[in-house]
């Protein structure tokens, strides 16, 4: 079979499609023929031996995939899933754990599913689980126009949130508003345009994925017992620091998102969230913004183009139709 294959961890240029070997199915996993594969910031960590964990090469990468179920415990032969792994996704056959499989709705495509397990079920731990969101809640969304961000803009609408969107282009703050966001604000001068749009009291959460020199005005935004939650750092610009002062003065959090190290060290908890997603998927506030499409001898290019910030919405590799 085809798969996309790390032989160098010298990042996404170097990533190439191969023949390997069909995988075989464990007697609790499942064997799913693939249709299409996200593309996810720790796949581009993977390619360049940054994740933490670090698999020896050579190994395929893949951490969304969809597809039907060729054998396997729970699932119906022909029955249409998405999963989530460590990675192995992007072939043309991949194996999943029943604990990380999950049967889709009627509604939603290949092309969507892929932007279910990782962006959707972050979000919802980060507003959920992490940031303690109430309705009626403010959320500022930075890389609102990305996977995470538009997950996110979705899920507090779900969870009955107001949200405000920030991002650098005009195209990507429409591109926001098209996804379900309340409002749409440019990185500069956010922090006053926010206080503006709360009459001055602030935002109740930032989900920040990107970190770098934006992070202190994220705090600045907060009003009386806000949150920042912290879940990347995809501007590439260093890890921020908080002086601690500034929480303690203001009553404010900064909490990190660490989705996968939670949810695959939870029996149950993945399938737990998915069952609070479906429904908003069935009320249509879920329908994730599928970007660009690549064909799978593209992986490395779509990877490039997630690691440029040129990519809106999930980025989706085919592996067939």
């Amino acid at each position: 079979m085809r798969a996309v294959q790390v032989l160098t961890t010298t990042g996404p240029s170097d990533i190439v499609v191969a023949e390997v070997a069909d995988p075989v199915a464990g007697p609790d996993d499942l064997l799913i023929e693939v249709h299409s594969v996200g593309i996810s910031f720790p796949d581009l960590l993977l390619s360049k031996g940054q994740y933490q964990l670090r698999p020896e090469p050579p190994f395929t990468l893949g951490v969304d995939f969809a597809g039907v179920v060729v054998s396997g415990p729970g699932f119906a032969p022909g029955q249409r899933v998405t999963a989530v792994g460590a990675y192995g996704g992007g072939a043309e056959l991949a194996i999943g754990s029943p604990e990380s499989v999950f049967a889709l709705p009627d509604a939603i495509s290949f092309d969507e599913a892929v932007a279910l397990p990782m962006n959707y079920l972050t979000a919802l731990f980060a507003l959920d689980e992490r940031g303690s969101l109430r309705e009626g809640e403010t959320v500022l969304i930075h890389g609102a126009a990305g996977g995470v961000g538009t997950a996110t803009i979705q899920v507090a609408k779900a969870l009955g949130a107001r949200t405000i969107a920030v991002a650098s282009t005009e195209e990507k703050r429409q591109f926001a508003l098209d996804a379900g966001a309340d409002e749409a604000i440019a990185i500069e001068g956010f922090k006053d345009a926010a206080r503006e749009l709360t009459g001055g009291k602030g935002v109740d959460i930032v989900l920040d994925v990107v970190g770098g020199s934006l992070f202190t005005d994220s705090l600045r935004s907060l009003g009386s017992q806000g949150r920042v939650l912290v879940v990347g750092f995809a501007s590439g610009e260093g890890i921020p620091e908080v002086k601690v002062n500034r929480l303690l003065l203001n009553n404010t959090d900064v909490r990190g998102v660490g989705w996968g190290e939670y949810a695959f060290s939870h029996p149950g908890y993945m399938q737990q969230q998915w069952a609070q997603l479906v429904p908003m998927i069935e009320a249509g506030i879920v329908k994730p913004p599928v970007g660009k499409v690549y064909p799978i001898e593209e992986f490395g290019q779509a990877l490039i183009d997630m690691d440029e910030r040129a990519a809106l919405g999930k980025s989706v590799v085919r592996i067939r139709d």
